[in-house]
Formats: structure tokens, sequence, C-alpha cells
């Protein structure tokens, strides 16, 4: 209970707990309704961007993979994409087709890891991986072995699992010989299989009924479920070039939070990530995760953000699957990478890492010096959707115990596997009631 006022109690949260980063939220209820929900990321701003200002154009992509342990691969790509589009260059066929092998690599770990040691708890009722691994051995063991195999997967291709230092702007440093994939390729279909059970069991999941109309944004491409390429696509019908990004979405200061937020220049809160990728690329999934999607009753859309463990899984089954179908067709490109020449210019791009789309912009000079630098990732967009989905829970729950209320938001919060480093850093929760 407050000292000054006795009918406003506050909670104090050190943490939110198995997500990846820290801040806080803060939940003020006045005369039995909600008044504010503020999603406090306080970490101190890390300065990437202006730590970029000045350097080479060539070192954006390990500077900026060190953002996040987690999805370094997310950074990688899409500041070697945008420093291409600056100077004008486009590797060939065999690079991109590495590349997505890659990125595939990391949706298994990073996918695996949310879903069996961070979300699936929550499902089981049990407090962490920890205790869940108790009744439930086989399942968290799966999650393991799925993490495992991504890691494998981004070292043999980026030199090491965390942080990868084989890629480069034009290319990589060194290319795969096919006798080193094809090494691989027998834990990558075990991990199919692991996939697809998880899929399935995951499926099977009790499902809070909660659901909103997102506008979602995702990369759409006319050939693959897009990993590094394609185009933005809105679920109200636009689809646009990367380049017009800022056009449309515009980033806002929060005194609360110290990374920025975004919202479409009309105001309105959007919604990447999984659910997203699913609602306008579902019929760009390979055969066995589509299978594993009509298993599941998935229609095309789903605006339960609770569901997305479930998608998540099935993108696992794509990652698994893709991986097979690039492993199977590599030849090794005629050169691992191509000879870029600076050039003043700007260049933007956006991929598709685990959490929702990652946008990078860059203006560099003609000696090739990086002049500035914009990113921004999916889980500082997604703060205002999560925010709205925590008003949508408390709201007509306002008069459950502050432990209750702290238990429904934390997971509200998971469902969005949010990287909270990336966004620039989560949960201290305090509650007030007036």
């Amino acid at each position: 209970m407050s000292e000054t006022d006795p009918r406003t109690r506050t909670i104090q949260v050190d943490y939110l707990a198995r997500v990846e980063g820290e801040g806080a939220m803060h939940l003020r209820i006045k005369d039995d309704s909600v008044e504010a929900i503020e999603l406090r990321i306080f970490e101190p701003p890390r300065y990437f961007e202006a730590l970029l200002v000045g350097r080479d154009f060539r070192e954006a992509p390990d500077i900026t993979a060190r953002i996040c342990g987690i999805c370094p691969v997310a950074y990688l790509m899409s500041a070697v994409h945008a420093m291409e589009a600056a100077c004008g260059v486009t590797p060939e066929p065999a690079v991109h087709q590495l590349r997505r092998l890659l990125y595939c690599g990391e949706w298994i770990e990073s996918h695996g890891l949310h879903i069996h040691m961070l979300h699936l708890p929550d499902f089981l009722g049990y407090h962490d991986a920890i205790e869940a691994a108790k009744d439930h051995p086989e399942v968290v063991r799966r999650g393991l072995r799925l993490k495992q195999a991504g890691n494998a997967l981004v070292e043999l291709i980026g030199g090491r699992e965390i942080h990868p230092i084989n890629v480069r702007v034009g290319g990589f440093y060194r290319a795969p010989k096919r006798d080193e994939l094809l090494v691989i390729r027998p834990r990558i279909e075990a991990a199919l299989q692991d996939a697809i059970e998880t899929a399935d069991f995951v499926a099977q999941l009790p499902f809070p009924e909660f659901e909103r109309a997102y506008l979602f944004v995702a990369l759409q491409h006319p050939d693959h479920y897009p990993m590094n390429l394609g185009q933005l696509a809105f679920s109200d019908g636009r689809t646009l070039a990367v380049e017009r990004f800022e056009d449309v979405l515009v980033e806002t200061h929060a005194p609360y939070s110290h990374a920025l937020q975004t919202r479409t220049r009309e105001g309105q809160a959007v919604h990447m990530g999984p659910l997203a990728r699913f609602a306008m690329n579902r019929d760009r999934l390979s055969p066995a995760a589509q299978a594993a999607a009509n298993r599941a009753g998935l229609t095309r859309v789903c605006h339960n953000p609770y569901a997305s463990i479930v998608i998540r899984a099935i993108e696992v089954v794509h990652a698994c699957e893709t991986a097979l179908q690039l492993i199977d067709g590599y030849q090794p490109p005629a050169q691992p990478a191509i000879d870029v020449s600076p050039r003043a210019g700007e260049g933007c791009a956006a991929t598709e890492a685990p959490r929702g789309l990652l946008y990078h912009h860059y203006r560099i000079d003609d000696a090739g010096r990086i002049e500035s630098a914009q990113i921004i990732p999916p889980t500082a967009v997604n703060q205002v959707t999560i925010e709205e989905d925590l008003y949508q829970h408390v709201a007509p729950q306002v008069h459950a115990s502050d432990e209750e209320l702290r238990n429904l938001c934390e997971r509200a919060i998971r469902n969005y596997d949010p990287c909270i480093s990336c966004a620039t850093h989560f949960l201290d929760l305090r509650v007030e009631r007036a």
C-alpha cells in the first residue's frame, strides 16, 4: 500500500522472467479502470548507431551482429543487404542460397530456445523449463537438440555459433564445401523430425481465448517464405518496397522508455513476427510445414498471440525442411564473395529475424565511411502492440490480485519473445491502485 494514499498499491518485480533483456512495466489502476500501462525499457542505450558513424562500411555487419547473441544472423544479413544496395552490387544466386541456409540455422536455434525454454512452461504450468523437465524430460531434450542443431548449422556456415564471423559485404569469406554440408545433413534430418513432433505437441496446448485485429507487417516474396528478401506487406493489402519503410512507419520517443516506439504515420500500432509472416506467406511454407499447420487447424490468418508458439514451431519445421533442400541442391559459388567498391549513396534492407522484421538504413560517403545509420528491431516496433494487448488483458480483470495481474502480463509479453537487448533492453512491475 502507498504511504501517501491508502487506496494505492504498488508491486515491485525486479525482472520479467524468461525473456532476453531487462526492463519494467508500470500499471496504474484508478477507480476500477486502467489509467495507464507503460512498457518501460530502461537499460541504458548502447549507441550502436552512433558507434557506426565514421566506420568503414564493411565493418557494419560485424559491429551490428553484437547487438544480439541470439539473432546475430539477422543483423548480419540486414547490414550486408543494405550495404550492397548502397554500393549497387548483387552477389550471385549461390551466395543468396547460402545466406538463406545460414538464416535457417538461426530460426531453428532461436525458435527452439524460445518454444521449449521460455514459452512452453507458461502452458504446462511450471515456473521454468527446469521444473518442466522433471515431468516432460523428452520435450525439453527435444528443444535442446533443436537448439544444438541450429547452432551447428550457424557454426558451419558462419564460422562460429555465436556472433558468426564468416559473413561479409559481397558474400562470405569462405564458402563451405558440398561434402561439409552433407556431413551435417543427418543432423538436420533428425531436427526435422523433432520439429514436426514439437509442432504437433504445442498444437494441443490450451490457449487463452484472446484475439485482436492486428495490422500485420512482414516481408513477402513471390517464391518462398521470406527470410532475407522480399517487399513490405501489410495485412490491409498494401505492398511496398523496403525502401519505403520510413515513409509509412515512424519512430517516436516515449519519455518512459529508452527504446523508440514505432507506429504508422496515421498512429496505428503494427504487429511483426511469426503471426505476421504466417498471415501473408502461409502458402509459401514447405510441404511438411504446411502439413503441420493443417494438423494444427490453423487458418491462413491467426489473431491469437498465444498461438504464436504453434506458428514458431511450424516455422522450425519449415527451416529444417528448407535447409535440407538447400543442402541437397548446393553448389559452391564461383567465388565466395564479390569485390565491393564503395560509392556515395544510401542503402536500406529488411530481413525476417525470428521475432520479426529487422530494418537497416545506412548512408555512406564516396570513401565508404558511414555517415548515418538507423536500425529498427522488431521488439521496439512491437512495444506499442504489446501495451495494447496488456490493456485488453487487464481492463476486464482490474479486481484480480496483483500477483494474478503480474502473471497475466508476463505471459502476454512472452508471446512476443521480446529481445529487449535489441530494443534497448526488460520485468520490474509496479501496480498503482487508487
